[in-house]
């Protein structure tokens, strides 16, 4: 097998494994009620401290977590209902404009976001604990590369 036919095979199949690994890693007991799409818009409206804060200072909103994950508000409303309905989440009008709906995780949401972005962690410390140091930058340019094809890409 060359070089092209064996990245292809490790691409195709680490995108789907890492997608029903990480919903077997996530969705635990204690997070039974949440899917992997919910996961990950926890992971956008992130923690408070670390937010991209809007005008008012009061964390995100529906657009900017609709555009951090290349959806419609309307999409991301359908899901935050959802959120907002089992406590991960919750949402206020902003006092100086109120067409603004800032969204913040409640403690329960904070707690899902650490579970998920501790996923994360491991998945990475696993690549990177096998690689020399010099390796390591040659890793992120490629994934990056990557990275910018899916961003660019339009079929």
């Amino acid at each position: 097998m060359d070089a092209y036919e064996s990245i292809n095979k490790i691409l195709v199949h680490l995108f789907n494994d890492i997608w029903g690994l990480e919903e077997k890693a996530v969705i635990t007991e204690e997070f039974k009620d949440l899917t992997n799409n919910d996961m990950h818009i926890i992971e956008a409206v992130g923690l408070t401290g670390e937010n991209t804060m809007s005008a008012v200072g009061d964390g995100n909103n529906m657009s900017t977590i609709a555009k951090k994950l290349g959806i419609t508000v309307g999409s991301l409303t359908t899901s935050m209902n959802s959120l907002v309905n089992k406590k991960y989440a919750v949402r206020h009008r902003s006092e100086e404009d109120r067409r603004i709906v800032n969204i913040k995780l409640t403690e329960k949401g904070e707690k899902a976001y650490h579970h998920h972005a501790n996923f994360h962690k491991k998945m990475v410390e696993a690549v990177v604990e096998t690689l020399d140091e010099e390796e390591i930058p040659v890793l992120t340019k490629a994934l990056d590369n990557l990275y910018q094809f899916f961003k660019t890409y339009n079929g």
